[in-house]
């Protein structure tokens, strides 16, 4: 469910287009094929701009298109600018779900060969893209021995809330996420762009849109419990690796982490164009569009 958000920042013909949205800081910006540009000042940007940007900041959003490799790259890319630039740097995934967050250290430290983190962290079962796809952001993470964080909450908890709502929890599963806060209408702008810019409406639509909150909220609330465990340092920087739909505008696991600390954070979204590419300039801090993959 809800698998037509994975390439949702890849181009198609819209009557909606989820890249050029009028939330956030106005106008718009065009991006190169192979680019990324700061949406504030307009200009070129490099991962170290990024780590630089970072700067007194919390969080870092990195969205993708979870099947295009260059993303991936440009995400290892950053991670490793932001550990040049002297930060403490944790990694979270919307990749992996929290009852395998024990397996994801091991891989870290260098005890696992690839086959064993593959099976161990139930990647072919849980997430199912090719994971060579994400190889370079795996092997940035285990040379610079950064912890991982599995972000996600259980799959099947995803599923209830899409076709019962909210209720369908469990009050023991209710007890682990945040309630979900439902009114945030440039979110629900966002999700309808997502789904083919059709309005959330019905029973059916609204459990849907509560499920894809249940999936943010729940990042969300994994990422402030990791933070929670330390005392705050101001080199600490919590990086998210997710989708872009969990992202853009501010309005995804940003959004509900800034509602809670304050903390806004620096997002990047990626995205692939056939060509030069407009975006609006809200849609994060910076933007990188990656040419087409065969």
């Amino acid at each position: 469910m809800l698998t037509a958000l994975a390439p949702a920042a890849i181009l198609t013909a819209q009557a909606v287009n989820p890249l050029q949205l009028p939330i956030g800081r106005p106008g718009t910006l065009e991006v190169g094929l192979g680019e990324m540009r700061s949406t504030i000042t307009g200009k070129l940007a490099s991962p170290d701009d990024v780590a630089a940007a970072a700067d007194g900041h919390r969080f870092v959003y990195l969205g993708e298109s979870h099947d295009r490799a260059r993303h991936h790259e440009m995400q290892a890319a950053i991670v490793e600018a932001l550990v040049r630039r002297g930060r403490t740097v944790i990694v979270g995934f919307e990749m992996f779900t929290r009852p395998v967050q024990d397996e994801l250290n091991p891989w870290t430290l260098g005890w696992l060969s690839e086959d064993e983190f593959i099976e161990r962290s139930q990647w072919k079962t849980q997430w199912g893209f090719d994971y060579g796809l994400y190889r370079p952001i795996f092997e940035a993470v285990r040379r610079d021995r950064l912890p991982m964080v599995a972000l996600n909450v259980p799959r099947d908890w995803v599923r209830a809330v899409g076709r019962g709502g909210p209720s369908a929890l469990t009050p023991e599963q209710s007890s682990q996420v945040p309630p979900l806060y439902l009114a945030n209408s440039d979110h629900r702008s966002v999700f309808e762009a997502l789904m083919g810019g059709h309005p959330v409406s019905g029973t059916q639509g609204e459990n849907i849109y509560a499920a894809q909150v249940l999936w943010d909220e729940g990042m969300a609330d994994t990422a402030l419990k990791y933070l929670d465990r330390f005392p705050k340092s101001a080199s600490t920087v919590f990086v998210v690796i997710a989708g872009s739909g969990h992202v853009m505008y501010g309005q995804g696991i940003n959004y509900r982490i800034d509602r809670r600390t304050g903390e806004r954070g620096v997002t990047v979204m990626m995205a692939e164009g056939e060509g030069p590419t407009r975006v609006a300039r809200g849609i994060g801090e910076f933007v990188y569009v990656s040419q087409p993959e065969s």
